[in-house]
């Protein structure tokens, strides 16, 4: 299992988190999503086969990329 937390600077709303929760949960291998609207970040524990690069692809489709590290 791998937890990742990552900055996402478009988010602006609990609405924009629920957005990404929303699209995240349906990638399998995707067991938790959580966020905070306020510190823009999103925190997400997965497995095979999800991958990071699945994530990233998923959340720049929906137009809420992580920001580069």
């Amino acid at each position: 299992m791998t937890n990742k937390t990552f900055e996402v600077p478009n988010i602006h709303c609990m609405g924009c988190v629920q957005a990404i929760k929303n699209e995240l949960r349906e990638l399998d291998g995707v067991t938790a999503v959580n966020g905070d609207a306020r510190e823009q970040t999103i925190d997400v524990a997965f497995e095979a086969p999800a991958t990071w690069e699945a994530i990233v692809s998923a959340l720049t489709e929906i137009e809420y990329p992580p920001a580069a590290n």
